[in-house]
């Protein structure tokens, strides 16, 4: 037996130090440079590896290909191993064949972090047994190595869910579907559908698939007769279907002999999307046997990951919130739905081919500045010009805070939340939403 890794990041490691574990042959090839930390950890296992080539003779003669999410299907080696016969799979689907762990596994458009974070927080809380790993930034199948977990909660990303064939899901969960990374599916929104739904594939009647009932594309694409497992619609708009509902600052939960109302008012997270997240998180807790009461007081210890709608510094009665991983409008569109007083808001960066005209009613409604952070905020200042009353533009974020904090009165609240990509300014997104902290603290906090 032989595998081939494309790919020397995280996953792919991950996939090799669990290949080599099992006594199989592997190489690893990389068309970019390794990051230091992987290539010691290839080095360190005396596992063969290239990089910034690909040895394709060497590639081809593998039994399996497995590759790193971020290559899409139709790159040319690709294409000639499907030519050739050789599966192509994904780390999780490879990782899933050596341990009899259950998997939670979580995927969604937007919220999947926040839901994984906040399902794997309750779960240990309660005392089980469980490891975290998928696209949250750990690899599954190094954690598959010492195997010493019961269960798996597992962020899932479309490109991860693409290439898994024989992996099951204990529980699967799938948020919402809205428009992005469309280009790796021809502009289809179905053919993207299809990829969030593959959570829930392999299923039978003793495992769950807990879906977002409100979702229109979910309801559009899922083919509940002809699904193997057992439903779980959740639902905050009362669906008919729905066995989790949310009321207020309760969720009623009825979920196969779980009965309950779990209060959720000590929970951190603000705005519509964060009730979804919570109800699902709480219906994995629920299913796994964790009692209301506990639920209830481990939702007051969640801290949410960094960069999603995080506080970080209250003065004079303002309120600075990092929100720097909201690269797209639907998450955006929560963050300002969820903040309940005026908003001074930084958003920009790289445009991503954003329809902004779904923000205008919440930015009349809401925002009373918005100050465009971006080398290009053409677009941005198009869409809002009639709508916002005062705008600014900068390309300096220590700026953008300056300001933020001149403009503010007792009571605002100043979000950056950009809705587009940072790579005109800034590294990554933790990048931007380091600098946005790190402004804050030096401007704000320290005056």
């Amino acid at each position: 037996m032989k595998i081939a890794i494309l790919g020397a990041g995280e996953s792919g490691v991950g996939a090799a130090i669990l290949a080599q574990a099992k006594g199989i042959e592997v190489f690893v090839s990389d068309m970019g440079q390794v990051k230091k930390v992987y290539k010691d950890k290839l080095q360190a296992a005396g596992i063969a590896f290239e990089e910034g080539q690909h040895s394709e003779a060497r590639i081809l003669e593998a039994n399996e290909i497995i590759k790193s999410p971020g290559i899409p299907d139709k790159a040319p080696l690709l294409q000639e191993a499907k030519k050739r016969g050789i599966q192509v799979i994904s780390e999780i689907d490879f990782a899933g064949r050596y341990t009899d762990a259950k998997f939670i596994c979580i995927t969604g458009t937007n919220g999947k972090t926040t839901t994984t974070l906040l399902t794997y927080h309750l779960l240990k809380s309660a005392g089980l047994n469980v490891g975290l790993a998928g696209n949250i930034g750990e690899s599954l199948a190094e954690k598959v190595v010492e195997n010493k977990h019961d269960y798996y909660v597992v962020e899932l990303s479309s490109f991860q869910l693409d290439n898994m064939y024989q992996f099951k899901a204990h529980i699967g969960v799938l948020l919402n579907i809205t428009p992005d990374h469309l280009d790796r599916y021809e502009y289809s929104m179905e053919k993207y559908a299809a990829s969030k739904l593959r959570v829930a594939q392999n299923m039978m009647g003793s495992d769950f698939f807990v879906f977002n009932a409100d979702d229109q594309q979910i309801a559009k694409a899922f083919n509940s007769e002809a699904f193997g497992g057992t439903t779980i619609p959740i639902s905050l708009e009362g669906a008919a279907n729905a066995k989790v509902t949310y009321q207020e600052k309760e969720i009623q939960v009825a979920v196969q002999f779980y009965e309950g109302k779990v209060d959720t008012s000590s929970s951190p997270l603000i705005g519509k999307h964060n009730q979804y997240n919570t109800m699902a998180a709480v219906t994995v807790a629920k299913l796994l046997g964790m009692e209301d009461a506990k639920i209830a007081e481990a939702l007051a210890t969640f801290k949410n990951a960094e960069h999603r709608l995080q506080p970080v510094g209250e003065a004079k009665e303002v309120k600075y919130i990092n929100d720097s991983k909201a690269t797209n409008v639907e998450a955006v569109w929560y963050a300002l739905e969820g903040i309940k007083r005026p908003i001074i808001w930084i958003a920009g960066g790289v445009d991503k081919g954003n329809d902004y005209t779904v923000l205008q009613e919440l930015a009349k409604e809401k925002v009373k500045v918005l100050i465009c952070l971006g080398k290009d905020n053409r677009k941005l200042q198009e869409a809002f010009k009639r709508v916002v009353p005062v705008m600014a533009e900068t390309t300096s974020i220590e700026y953008a805070v300056r300001l933020s904090r001149s403009l503010a009165d007792p009571g605002d609240v100043v979000l950056l939340s950009p809705a587009c990509a940072s790579f005109d300014l800034f590294n990554n997104y933790e990048h931007r939403g380091q600098r946005f902290k790190e402004a804050v603290e030096k401007i704000v906090l320290k005056k």
